[in-house]
């Protein structure tokens, strides 16, 4: 296995222990400089959050009109609340922040796009595991196995964008099919 390619933002494989991973879409724990690019923890930017409006937490709370969605986003309704919040900026530049993951509509970055077509280049066979393949950000990568003549297989319950470029598509769940791998195949795994 020479890596991993996710869509996911919430670095639970790397949590998992998987190695050589390249976040397509970004990582939910890290924030970008929109200017010159430069990286933070989201843990840093939220306390700079907190020193730069002390007590917007407390009064947002106490306000009753603040709306937590299941992703940890809060939707503010107090007009007052929202006119005294303070935007942070770069520490380093004083340029824009956002969070270091593609929305909906955005590019993947090139670097991260590069990185991934170079992961399938070396890659002997491409497996996607619990795709629908429905953006073009993922399914840009089995087009490209499959015009190498690599060996694509899909394992998703359901139909998926790729399914006429899989040379195998196992309709199974994916916890079990990769569980089964695994155990099967445990030299094609990488070592920590």
């Amino acid at each position: 296995m020479t890596g991993l390619i996710t869509q996911n933002v919430d670095r639970l494989h790397e949590d998992a222990g998987s190695i050589n991973v390249v976040d397509l879409h970004g990582r939910y724990d890290r924030v970008i400089c929109l200017d010159e690019g430069h990286l933070f923890t989201r843990r840093l930017v939220a306390s700079i959050l907190e020193e730069i409006n002390p007590g917007f937490l407390e009064a947002a709370q106490a306000s009753g009109v603040v709306e937590m969605a299941p992703d940890a986003d809060a939707s503010v309704e107090d007009p007052e609340l929202i006119r005294s919040f303070v935007v942070a900026v770069c520490p380093v530049c004083g340029g824009t922040l956002k969070p270091d993951f593609v929305y909906f509509g955005e590019n993947v970055p090139k670097g991260r796009v590069q990185r991934a077509y170079s992961m399938v280049d070396e890659a002997g066979a491409l497996l996607v595991a619990g795709s629908s393949l429905t953006v073009m950000s993922g399914l840009r990568f089995v087009r490209h196995a499959a015009k190498l003549g690599k060996p694509v297989v899909i394992i998703n319950r359901g139909p998926t964008r790729g399914d006429g470029f899989a040379d195998l598509k196992v309709e199974v769940g994916v916890s079990g099919a990769l569980a089964w791998l695994a155990a099967e195949l445990p030299d094609l795994l990488p070592s920590k």
